[in-house]
């Protein structure tokens, strides 16, 4: 089957299954004391800079509760947009996990402005209120967007004046990176993000997800949490072996810059059939309006997803190992 559904359908790049047997070879220290682990660390500070202090999990969602935790007592607030994924696809484990409630912000495009988060901003220091102290944002969005250097950097410098903190939900953080060609780095940290879910199992790997903390007071009690949090591997080398491989040689780059690419060209394909989109393609994921019956026969053949019943929107996403023949065998179907 070739999928259209989502990037966590795709299969393992061979470098990053290469990497896990090569890891597989003999016996190793548990939990992260093992030199697989040592040189993920050394990779990803060399990608994310000396001030990061990176800490692997199994999955994003666990990645995104441990990051919660790290800024958040159980009194505090998480703002977000109401289509964030801690907010619609994590079945309440942030606010379960941390005690701290999401607000969330209605938005045309996925993104959040200093105007939208402005309203919530309230109640400081009054019991009766959930105090505001992060704001969680996703790069690229769930719709597919994609935040700018200049729109995380005025984001960053807003929160940070009212003493809160700015999380970035990186799952697909490669490829908005490659879309707006610069390095996740330059889109994180540099920035002014505090903490980072940073994501590989949608862009070729198996297991690997992290979580990168960029200021000292929030990687203090990180490896206490991951374990409280049920996300501390035993056999971590397998874990941190995909980070090497995914990091060496800019293979997380090469992947995404593919994704988007088979995005792209699908976009103009269902544009030239006369669809209708309701956001901008600007990495790998599209939103178009289909009718159901239309949508119920292409289901039979492709799996992807129905966004929302109720405009008749479908989501496509394409993935690192999505072909222009995967792509022609969907659009023919369409036609």
């Amino acid at each position: 089957m070739r999928s259209f559904g989502s990037d966590n359908n795709s299969g393992v790049h061979p470098q990053v299954m290469d990497a896990i047997l090569r890891a597989n070879a003999d016996h190793a220290v548990a939990y992260g004391d093992d030199p697989w682990t040592e040189k993920a660390i050394r990779d990803l500070c060399d990608v994310f800079g000396p001030d990061a202090y990176p800490y692997f999990v199994f999955n994003g969602t666990g990645a995104n509760v441990c990051a919660i935790r790290a800024c958040c007592q159980p009194w505090h607030a998480v703002i977000a947009a109401r289509t964030a994924h801690i907010a619609v696809d994590e079945c309440g484990a942030p606010t379960l996990l941390s005690g701290a409630v999401i607000k969330e912000v209605d938005t045309p495009d996925g993104k959040l402005t200093p105007e939208l988060i402005r309203p919530l901003l309230h109640g400081f220091g009054f019991e009766h209120h959930s105090q505001p102290k992060m704001v969680y944002i996703s790069q690229c969005t769930e719709l597919g967007t994609i935040y700018t250097p200049d729109e995380i950097r005025t984001l960053a410098d807003f929160v940070h004046g009212y003493g809160m903190y700015l999380h970035i939900d990186g799952a697909r953080l490669a490829n908005a990176a490659a879309a707006l060609g610069k390095s996740v780095r330059e889109i994180t940290v540099d920035c002014g993000a505090d903490i980072l879910s940073f994501g590989g199992t949608k862009n070729g790997c198996m297991i690997a997800e992290s979580v990168i903390a960029f200021r000292p007071e929030l990687a203090e009690n990180l490896k206490y949490l991951r374990k409280q949090s049920a996300q501390l591997y035993s056999k971590m080398r397998y874990v941190s072996a995909q980070f090497s491989a995914y990091i060496q040689d800019g293979l997380y780059l090469q992947n995404a810059l593919h994704a988007n690419k088979m995005a792209h060209i699908l976009r103009v394909k269902l544009e030239n059939l006369g669809f209708e989109f309701t956001q901008p393609t600007q990495a790998n994921t599209l939103l178009l309006k289909m009718n159901p019956e239309q949508c119920e026969a292409l289901l039979r053949k492709h799996f992807f997803y129905v966004w929302d019943e109720n405009t008749h929107e479908v989501r496509f996403v394409t993935s690192w190992d999505t072909t222009e023949e995967d792509i022609q065998a969907l659009v023919e179907d369409i036609h």
